[in-house]
């Protein structure tokens, strides 16, 4: 059986197209194969009718239920946009029909509603940047200003194509750095899960047996039993404090300013985590400003989306010095050398383009190297948490177990 999706050509007049809906059928096609698809559409009958018109003879039509919740967009689906756009209009495929049949294949009902306004306003004589400049919150400055240089320029395919690889090795790193930091969470979790299911459900067993003894237990025994009946008969309290920990900590960090930017400055100075996040800091800067370069977009304009790229208060700071600098006529390496943030390496080589205009070029590598730090770093992390994982259980399971056994040891020396 083969999968088809039927091209939308729904009535465009009357109040029907407020009651559209998407539709699941299958069909047989004039060669005998079977066939089946997803299509929007006012009622069954009209699509059945489509269906017959597109050579299709129709069986099974029933409207396919709306999901609970809307899936949200995502930024890995914004990159995936721009480059199916890119790969259509190199194509040679017309723009309203690359969106349309870009919004027809996707499997986020939300992606397909923005390129279904996306086509709209295009249809009505809108740019492609003006449109992507009316969402935002998928659409960042940096991707309008690319995408509208493009469009004056007469090099659209060109821009989309350094924006989708922009966007691709943007998410790629930031994917990187949160797998570095989801190692540390990992170990924490499965510590205290494992811990919790020994205090609550294993130590209370061992104490009935330690209970028929009759002998007086070791002391680091007695001290897990009672951790064991406290947590047993209060096991709330930890879980409600997790709970309140966890809101007032995301509360904090996304309402106050102060607490947001602390955590940045104490983040890059973690052992190892700190390096990470420093060295990622630095390829989003330098990735940012070539892209920014390559589109002609003027340096002390590209910095405002340069210093929002950085992903980091210390960095984006920087930047926004050094934009005044850039301002006042310094050239770009010694500002970046006054912020004393940024490695040798990247001052060298901005000198470097600056001398030989061809700063795109001296960034793009710089960013293809500090993208490949984080990479190797991320690896050998992986690789040193594992046995660490491994090592922290250990000693807190064995830990327990001990404890559990001391009384058993003891009474067998007894005997």
């Amino acid at each position: 059986m083969q999968t088809n999706t039927l091209k939308k050509s729904m009535p465009k007049a009357g109040s029907s197209a407020n009651q559209q809906a998407i539709y699941s059928w299958e069909g047989v096609n004039r060669n005998g194969v079977k066939i089946r698809g997803e299509t929007q559409a006012v009622n069954p009958n009209w699509l059945r009718a489509e269906l017959r018109r597109k050579g299709i003879n129709p069986g099974r039509i029933y409207k396919k239920p709306k999901p609970l919740f809307k899936p949200a967009i995502k930024p890995a689906d914004i990159a995936h946009f721009a480059r199916q756009l890119t790969t259509m209009m190199r194509s040679g495929v017309p723009m309203v029909q690359s969106l349309e049949l870009i919004g027809s294949s996707g499997d986020n009902p939300a992606v397909s509603d923005l390129i279904k306004k996306l086509t709209a306003d295009i249809e009505s004589g809108s740019s492609l940047g003006n449109a992507l400049a009316k969402h935002p919150r998928q659409f960042d400055k940096l991707f309008v200003n690319l995408v509208k240089a493009g469009e004056q320029a007469g090099t659209l395919e060109t821009m989309l194509d350094k924006v989708a690889t922009y966007k691709e090795k943007s998410e790629a790193l930031k994917a990187k750095v949160k797998s570095a930091l989801m190692y540390p969470i990992i170990v924490v979790v499965a510590a205290i899960v494992v811990s919790a299911i020994l205090l609550i459900w294993v130590i209370p067993q061992f104490k009935e047996v330690f209970s028929s003894f009759g002998a007086d237990l070791p002391a680091f025994t007695l001290f897990v039993i009672a951790m064991s009946d406290w947590l047993v008969a209060n096991w709330w309290i930890p879980l409600l404090g997790m709970v309140i920990f966890g809101y007032t900590f995301s509360y904090a960090k996304r309402k106050s300013v102060a607490f947001s930017r602390f955590l940045d400055r104490v983040s890059l100075k973690l052992p190892i985590i700190g390096n990470i996040l420093n060295l990622s800091a630095v390829a989003r800067f330098s990735r940012t400003l070539s892209t920014m370069f390559a589109a002609g977009v003027p340096l002390v304009e590209a910095m405002d989306s340069v210093a929002g790229a950085t992903g980091n208060v210390v960095y984006e700071d920087a930047t926004r010095r050094m934009q005044d600098d850039t301002a006042r006529g310094v050239q770009l390496n010694t500002a970046m050398q006054t912020t004393q943030i940024f490695p040798n390496m990247v001052v060298q080589m901005t000198k470097i383009g600056e001398e030989s205009g061809r700063m795109e070029e001296m960034l793009a590598k710089v960013a293809d190297y500090y993208e490949e730090q984080v990479d190797n770093l991320v690896n050998t992390l992986s690789k040193q948490i594992e046995p660490l994982i491994m090592a922290v259980l250990g000693v807190i399971v064995g830990g327990l177990v001990i404890a559990m056994y001391l009384p058993i040891f003891k009474l067998g020396a007894v005997v």
